[in-house]
């Protein structure tokens, strides 16, 4: 279900922990009602509705995991940028293989990300 006066968020959500708690956030915030999540990969991939998506003009949060910033790249293809991007690594997350994130660090990055969030769909409703 589209939430049209919801901000995107578009996650990384590779094979390292620091991408699997972007993904985790990301969908936090969508089940929160603080913003839609929509499909990078598909984004990545051309698929035209969701293109179509980004492209839209609703406010976007990327939320990469790590430096490699796919979820950036991926925006970049379809000459969409971010209002606003948050790169995991800078708050100190640590990009790992074959290892979970630490939930801990995750709970700590949540209020940030949720004002973030709030911010973005105050600022399109103006």
């Amino acid at each position: 279900m589209t939430k049209p006066n919801l901000p995107l968020v578009y996650a990384c959500s590779g094979c390292s922990s620091a991408a699997q708690m972007a993904n985790d956030l990301a969908l936090r915030l969508d089940c929160a009602g603080l913003a839609e999540m929509s499909c990078i990969a598909g984004v990545g991939g051309g698929v035209a509705a969701l293109v179509r998506l980004a492209q839209s003009g609703r406010p976007v949060l990327a939320l990469d995991g790590c430096k490699l910033a796919c979820v950036q790249a991926c925006l970049q293809q379809i000459d969409v940028t971010a209002d606003r991007t948050l790169l995991l690594s800078e708050l100190g997350v640590i990009k790992r293989k074959h290892q979970a994130y630490a939930a801990e660090q995750a709970e700590e990055i949540w209020p940030m990300l949720s004002t973030l969030a709030n911010s973005l769909t105050k600022a399109s409703s103006e």
